[in-house]
């Protein structure tokens, strides 16, 4: 039995409907006013969080725009781009986190960030930020993983690209440096990522190896993907949020629009609370003796008559004798009058 995990005032578990986390990214195009109004519409879809990124170009990479450093993949949405000018344009300022913090938590959302290196950890300390979230491409990154651990918070990490061992490797590395409260997303580290990338039965199998709760962290297109997560046990789900695919943030073609995002906000917890749990029989809704057959009398009947397929019939409701009984009472008598529609029971019979 996995414990429940609580992040500021929202407890996580599988008994409980999935946190649903939305991502801003670098959506907010290098405007404050945006990155705030990106906060407001989040607020309005029922999320339980915001996350942010807490990095700048020069703690990511180098000023370099050749090389293993110029972005030449044909089919990447960021193709012709340097590094360095990606995340220069991604980027969150560091001196606007805490107006998002502050808007955040006015309107009643959690409010975290992914630290891409240790300086990044510093800062939002001074933050107070409530967790951590770390990226899968930081996933082995054991001194940065150390660093969250031994605040003390509750730490996120995805697990795009990461093998097995690299699994058991982090969580040893995080629970060894104090971590307490872990989460792991199920990732699929492209963006947009397919579905068929998802392979979602790894948040069962993954939950079970490792004894810790798993989420998922979506970069597919839609939101199909995310509620079959929820059915299948995903305690966190994460995905990318926009104002408008429209705006062209550096990650809004594989984001979702407020109303998009209400709605994965809203199918996940249908999908969450249609688990339920190992039942058979008849549940609370459910009235059987409205919708199946029994064993009836169609037609009156005298003392001693016979009972014949004529006089009897399988019928609903259900109130009468079950239908599996009709070979052994056909042939018997009937031991009073009975007029028709009464219910067949066995003291009328011999």
């Amino acid at each position: 039995m996995i414990n429940n995990i609580v992040i500021d005032n929202i407890q996580i578990g599988k008994s409980l409907k999935p946190m649903i986390v939305a991502e801003m990214s670098g959506n907010h195009n290098q405007s404050l006013d945006k990155a705030l109004k990106i906060v407001e519409e989040v607020a309005k879809t029922g999320a339980h969080a915001l996350k942010i990124q807490t990095y700048t170009a020069d703690t990511l990479t180098i000023n370099k725009k050749d090389g293993d450093f110029f972005l030449g993949d044909k089919n990447s949405l960021w193709y012709g781009m340097s590094m360095y000018e990606l995340y220069q344009k991604a980027h969150t300022p560091w001196e606007w986190h805490k107006p998002i913090f502050d808007r955040c938590n006015e309107l009643g959302l959690l409010c975290f960030s992914s630290p891409f290196d240790e300086t990044a950890v510093d800062f939002l300390e001074e933050l107070d930020c409530p967790c951590y979230k770390i990226g899968s491409t930081e996933n082995t990154d054991f001194n940065l993983l150390k660093k969250v651990a031994r605040t003390g918070k509750p730490v996120i990490i995805s697990t795009g690209m990461a093998t097995v061992s690299e699994l058991g490797e982090m969580v040893s590395v995080v629970r060894e440096a104090g971590c307490k409260n872990l989460v792991l997303l199920k990732c699929t580290a492209a963006y947009p990522a397919k579905p068929s990338d998802a392979n979602l039965l790894t948040i069962p199998h993954m939950s079970k190896m490792l004894n810790c709760h798993i989420g998922l962290s979506d970069h597919t297109l839609g939101t199909g993907v995310a509620v079959a997560s929820a059915a299948l046990g995903a305690v966190m789900i994460e995905k990318h949020f926009t104002i408008s695919r429209k705006d062209k943030g550096v990650d809004s073609d594989f984001s979702m629009e407020p109303h998009e995002f209400k709605q994965i906000v809203k199918d996940t917890e249908v999908a969450w609370s249609a688990l339920g749990k190992i039942c058979y029989g008849t549940t609370n809704n459910e009235n059987s003796n409205l919708s199946r057959r029994s064993l009836y009398v169609v037609k009156d009947m005298e003392k001693g008559d016979i009972i014949t397929k004529d006089n009897v019939r399988s019928i609903r409701p259900g109130y009468g004798l079950p239908v599996k009984y009709f070979d052994d009472i056909l042939g018997m008598k009937v031991t009073k009058d009975i007029l028709r529609g009464t219910r067949l029971s066995f003291d009328l019979v011999k």
